[in-house]
């Protein structure tokens, strides 16, 4: 294999870490859906998140330009997210994976109830 398509495998996998990391899915899937937020808002609705961790979330979107940060000079500053026209490509994806996620969540609990009865795993 070729130098360069490892490298070009290295850099796709670093990004399927980003869009497939739980909370990024949450945060895109909230943009798509809010447009521009601010900060305790978004927090508000990605119901789980601490705030150390929508931080980091947002900060690794907004290096890899999927999330633009805004502050406006007044005081309090006010700070705005949203989705990059980049982040905004994920639309579809996310908001397949979110469907997806809703319509199956029957066959998934139940798939998990018969996994933990055959390894005897509490319920």
């Amino acid at each position: 294999m070729p130098q360069e398509h490892g490298s070009n495998q290295c850099h796709a996998r670093e990004m399927l870490d980003r869009v497939g990391d739980k909370w990024s899915v949450y945060v895109i899937h909230v943009l798509v859906n809010a447009g521009t937020v601010r900060f305790n808002e978004l927090r508000s609705r990605v119901d789980g998140i601490s705030q150390r961790m929508l931080t980091v979330t947002l900060r690794g979107l907004e290096r890899d330009g999927l999330v633009v940060r805004t502050v406006f000079p007044e005081v309090p500053p006010r700070v705005e997210y949203a989705l990059t026209p980049l982040g905004s490509t994920l639309d579809q994806l996310v908001c397949g994976l979110v469907t997806w996620s809703g319509a199956h969540l029957p066959e998934v609990d139940a798939a998990r109830a018969a996994y933990d009865v055959r390894y005897g795993r509490p319920t």
